[in-house]
């Protein structure tokens, strides 16, 4: 298995993202009706924070996947922004990091998504499922 190619080559390059102005609201919207559970946070294209599902789930008094609560979830996600709720200080990778190199991250920090920044610039995002699918894919071609 050739497992030493770039992580580019297994990235999602057209990233949805948020901003600083974005609701929570919005976070949770676009997690939903795209089947994912991290966003990155940008301003001028650099990123300075990361949101996932799980920081949604962690301020909501209701289950943010089950459409019941939407009441509560609004109330509560007007009492906080983007910034007061994302990870500020956000591991990144470049593109030239290797498909191992990111697996031997998720496993050694519990990361589920790493961005991808080159030149200072996001440039993609890369998530356990993107590193099982190209080991399953690869292992399959053995």
């Amino acid at each position: 298995m050739k497992n030493d190619i770039s992580v580019s080559q297994i990235m999602t390059k057209n990233i949805l993202r948020l901003s600083l102005s974005d609701s929570l609201s919005t976070a949770e919207s676009l997690m939903k009706k795209n089947h994912i559970r991290h966003l990155p946070v940008v301003e001028n294209e650099h990123i300075v924070g990361m949101i996932s599902l799980n920081d949604l789930l962690r301020i909501s008094f209701a289950d943010a996947t089950d459409g019941g609560g939407d009441d509560v979830e609004t109330t509560v996600y007007e009492m906080f922004t983007v910034e007061q709720v994302m990870t500020q200080k956000v591991e990144y990778i470049t593109s030239s990091h290797t498909v191992t190199d990111v697996a031997k991250l998720f496993l050694e920090h519990e990361f589920h998504a790493l961005p991808v920044v080159d030149d200072d610039c996001l440039t993609g995002i890369v998530t356990t499922t993107d590193v099982i699918r190209f080991f399953l894919e690869n292992k399959s071609k053995e």
